[in-house]
């Protein structure tokens, strides 16, 4: 019975961070058939995100497959470091290093989107406000006192914090929209070199890449499964009639 509790108790901490607390999570409609937006994630990836966190369960030739990139153009473009075409996707950065640096070393993201859900990653990268208080001058609404920069801060531009008016509904009779002015509401105090339907789209990307890293497979898991729903569907046929067959004298 203690084993049982201690099995329980240590999956707790994780069901919590997947749920995300009690922050409204916005849908993130991961879509792996779309190849190009896979690609433009890759990039989004390399160039953003890979100075500090690694991909060390992946190899970029797998990627290069999987996602259609010659190996010519994945070595001029997304591979900045002296690596092989055949090797992992680590970093540069020694971890001694990075946890003097910044207190713990950044976390390896090959399965962060089976750890925390697709929704959560797109909220939270969606997320970051201002705040004097944390050391890098921004904090997150998904995950309070954040220790990561906004590298994508440039590009979305500074979110605050504050009071600021919300879109509640539109009027029926005058099509306008019902506003109404609320505390704690993030918004945009200056905007940055994309527009929001531009920053959205690129964080769509990014996070519909992570999800295809943690789970290379998943495409061709689902393609054998139908062939394998098949199979047992024909294969039901033969069974039925040899039952059939053998227990018609039976009484």
């Amino acid at each position: 019975m203690k084993k049982v509790f201690a099995l329980i108790a240590a999956f707790i901490p994780a069901i919590a961070m997947a749920a995300g607390g009690h922050v409204h999570l916005d849908e993130h409609r991961t879509d792996l058939h779309d190849t190009a937006s896979l690609q433009r994630g890759a990039k989004i990836f390399a160039n953003y995100c890979m100075g500090c966190h690694s991909m060390e369960h992946a190899r970029y030739n797998r990627v290069a497959k999987d996602l259609g990139i010659p190996q010519e153009m994945m070595m001029d473009n997304l591979v900045f470091a002296d690596k092989k075409f055949g090797d992992l996707m680590t970093i540069a950065m020694e971890k001694e290093d990075a946890k003097r640096w910044f207190g713990n070393p950044p976390p390896d993201l090959t399965l962060v989107a089976r750890v925390r859900r697709p929704d959560w990653l797109y909220t939270y990268l969606r997320s970051f406000y201002e705040d004097p208080m944390r050391p890098w001058g921004v904090n997150n609404v998904v995950f309070k006192d954040v220790g990561m920069p906004n590298v994508l801060g440039h590009l979305q531009g500074t979110q605050k914090m504050g009071t600021a008016e919300v879109k509640v509904g539109i009027d029926p009779l005058t099509g306008q929209d019902i506003t109404e002015v609320e505390d704690n509401v993030l918004y945009l105090a200056e905007e940055g070199e994309l527009s929001a339907e531009e920053f959205d789209k690129l964080v769509y990307d990014l996070v519909n890449y992570m999800v295809y890293m943690a789970e290379p497979i998943a495409l061709e898991r689902q393609t054998l499964g139908w062939w394998v729903l098949l199979f047992l569907a024909i294969f039901f046929v033969p069974v039925y009639m040899l039952n059939k067959e053998y227990w018609k004298d039976v009484k």
